[in-house]
């Protein structure tokens, strides 16, 4: 059995919890180098997982012929200029989600990857979930019949992460709760209901419970500390409505609310049954018959979403399989995204479809 020699580029927690841990498990992968800015992030890695070398510069990668493949865990804001490196240096990439801060910015990773010819795949892991897969089949299947609206829930009372930081830089992340939660619902949207072409998207995005940092409460903050010498320029609460060609699409995201509630999950509206996913958790089916209504809560055995993810990228670097997480697919939302922040800037409806 040949091995694929890695690299993992950015040795924060995402990375530790998920790529490394599954790159372990696979049989057919072995990791020759841990990246990170930060030197001891990297060392930690290599002590703690008893492989590889550690380096502070991914430059190191382009020029090793050995490496055929590399995961991208770094900040939003090095997505793009790492990947097309890394592709242009004849390595198969999986980029960490979103795909990039801008729609700009993943069609120059688009045009790369067609250049190229090497695999660029991107993080969206709910594309390789049991759950998800399941709806996904029972709406291919007509089990919902017309599916013609969807809604997403991704909203907490107060959980803006690390406050002044990466993640509320919109230079470094690109946007705030839309491209960091809304990612991963939006893209199961698009995923379930067969990646339908946008046609219109309408938005507003408001950066308002996090702007005055100091005076911000909350219970815990994931991602750190707050940084009050930090930024904070992004969107903490947004909603939007997209036409497709399939089905209309409705949501409402929030890092933080003036409400005390955590809602975190997807309806699929068809006219013969309906589905509730609880993002990360199991899923109810709502149908009826001869007069009588059903409530169905599916039980199955669920694989682990990022081992499937990092499983199905080694072994389509052999087999040449596209997979669903192919950025010709997952642009589509990184689209969606970019014209719900245009929306809301320019306070009017984006037409995607060329036409007056």
């Amino acid at each position: 059995m040949r091995k694929i020699k890695v690299a993992v580029i950015g040795c924060g927690p995402l990375a530790n919890s998920t790529h490394i841990k599954a790159y372990m498990a696979n049989p057919t992968s072995e990791i020759k180098y841990f990246c990170d800015q930060q030197l001891e992030r990297a060392e930690k890695a290599v002590a703690d997982f008893g492989c590889g070398e550690a380096i502070s510069d991914y430059r190191v990668i382009l020029d090793d012929p050995e490496v055929e493949a590399v995961s991208i865990c770094t900040p939003n804001h090095v997505h793009a200029p790492i990947s097309i490196a890394c592709m242009r240096a004849g390595k198969h990439v999986l980029c960490e989600k979103p795909a990039a801060r801008t729609y700009e910015e993943a069609l120059e990773m688009q045009r790369v990857q067609h250049e190229t010819g090497k695999v660029l795949i991107i993080g969206v892991v709910n594309r390789f979930n049991t759950g998800v897969n399941l709806i996904k089949k029972m709406i291919d299947d007509g089990e919902l019949g017309e599916l013609y609206h969807i809604y997403a829930s991704f909203r907490s009372h107060r959980s803006i992460p690390g406050l002044g930081g990466t993640f509320t830089t919109k230079s470094i992340a690109g946007g705030g709760v839309l491209i960091d939660w809304g990612i991963h619902f939006l893209d199961i949207v698009m995923y379930c209901s067969g990646d339908p072409k946008p046609l219109t998207v309408s938005g507003q995005a408001y950066c308002k419970l996090g702007k005055d940092m100091e005076n911000y409460a909350y219970t815990k903050m994931w991602a750190g500390p707050p940084k009050f010498d930090g930024t904070y320029d992004v969107d903490d609460f947004v909603t939007a409505m997209v036409r497709t060609e399939g089905p209309s699409i409705t949501l409402n995201g929030a890092w933080a609310q003036n409400i005390g509630e955590n809602e975190m999950y997807i309806d699929f509206l068809g006219d013969k049954a309906g589905i509730r996913l609880q993002y990360g958790k199991e899923f109810k089916v709502y149908s009826f018959k001869d007069g009588v209504l059903y409530e169905t809560k599916p039980e199955f055995n669920a694989v682990d979403a990022f081992q499937n993810e990092i499983d199905s990228f080694l072994a389509c670097i052999d087999s040449g399989e596209k997979l669903p997480s192919h950025i010709d697919t997952v642009i589509l939302s990184t689209q969606i995204i970019q014209a719900i922040y245009d929306s809301s800037e320019r306070r009017t409806e984006i037409n995607l479809t060329g036409e007056a």
